[in-house]
């Protein structure tokens, strides 16, 4: 594992081991538990454009790309640090993680020799570090200790890893896998595989719900979000909420969660309680994939995958109030401060 980092960056980052995880941006990595300032507003909107291996820096007020910035290959992912201080972009061709200021968005250094990190998260107790190849076939669990990555161990497990979620007692890591049409869990203890089970088509965004009770996975090859009781193995029911069903963000009232529907070109709410969907957030343009939502829990911003844009949307009211123009293909977004992740 080779790491540069940035003199002036070096004190907030040297314990890498204690990285912690975003999800969703990306999809839903792990869940924690934090107090937000609902005053505070995010200044700096970092989306990753996938297609061009560049981050647009959108003005949050101007809600205006003010830079854009080359990162690596088929950037997808992101995730902070636990000190909050510093944001991991995961350069899935470019095998490596570039380090970067959640706030001014400044390259601060890199982390090289990550094998096709398209989704990354660490387990909840950060002992365990976890890359999905999507490209390779493969998934890789490494030690996080100290400074250093190391890996325990490369699992062929099916084609193409897609997202990942834990149990809450670091033990389980759950991987989608979008072209063999199946979800699978890993012992991270001891690195083995132990159960697949068949989903619908092209399995994609995984969430758990409160309590660790379900794991919720979007069907991106159907119209709907798979409820899944993993301690048996086995569908409880399928919430129909648009074609492409793919990622999740929970609202941050460990209730609801938003499921963007990319074919649909809309985002339902589901309630986490009842498994029913609750709303639809329509009249977006086309591709509607990763989500954010701003302190006060009145803002959701939202990659726009096909239309090269970011939208904005009015969560009380659940309209579309802006869109963005950035690069291509934009995947993950992030900003700080932001809603819980509950």
């Amino acid at each position: 594992m080779h790491i540069f980092i940035s003199k002036a960056r070096f004190g907030a980052i040297s314990a890498l081991a204690t990285f912690a995880f975003l999800g969703p941006h990306g999809a839903v990595l792990a869940q924690t538990s934090s107090v937000v300032d609902a005053k505070a507003e995010p200044k700096i909107a970092i989306v990753l454009n996938s297609g061009e291996a560049t981050v647009s820096l959108i003005d949050m007020p101007t809600r205006k790309v003010i830079k854009t910035v080359p990162v690596g290959k088929e950037p997808h992912h992101l995730m902070m640090t636990p000190d909050q201080k510093t944001l991991l972009v995961a350069n899935a061709a470019g095998d490596n993680v570039t380090l970067m200021n959640p706030v001014s968005g400044e390259l601060t250094g890199r982390i090289s020799d990550i094998i096709d990190p398209y989704h990354i998260g660490y387990s909840p107790n950060y002992k365990w570090f976890v890359a999905n190849g999507n490209r390779l076939d493969r998934v890789d669990v490494y030690h996080a200790q100290g400074a250093d990555l190391k890996l325990a161990k490369s699992i062929k497990l099916g084609k193409t890893p897609s997202h990942v979620a834990f149990t809450a007692d670091s033990k389980i890591a759950f991987i989608t896998l979008q072209d063999s049409n199946e979800l699978a869990a890993i012992d991270l203890d001891t690195q083995t595989v132990i159960w697949k089970m068949t989903t619908g088509k092209v399995p994609a965004g995984i969430w758990m719900t409160p309590g660790d009770q379900y794991l919720l996975v979007g069907i991106t090859g159907e119209d709907n979000v798979q409820v899944i009781d993993w301690k048996n193995r086995k569908e409880v029911k399928r919430i129909f909420t648009g074609k492409g069903a793919h990622n999740f963000r929970p609202q941050g009232d460990k209730k609801h969660v938003f499921v963007s529907n990319r074919i649909a070109s809309t985002i339902s709410l589901i309630n986490m309680q009842t498994l029913e969907k609750v709303g639809d957030i329509t009249g977006l343009p086309a591709g509607p994939d990763d989500m954010e939502i701003t302190p006060d829990g009145k803002t959701l911003w939202v990659t726009l995958r096909f239309s090269k844009k970011v939208g904005v949307i009015d969560i009380p009211s659940m309209k579309l109030v802006s869109v963005i123009p950035v690069g291509k293909s934009p995947h993950g977004v992030f900003f700080t401060p932001r809603a819980g992740w509950e």
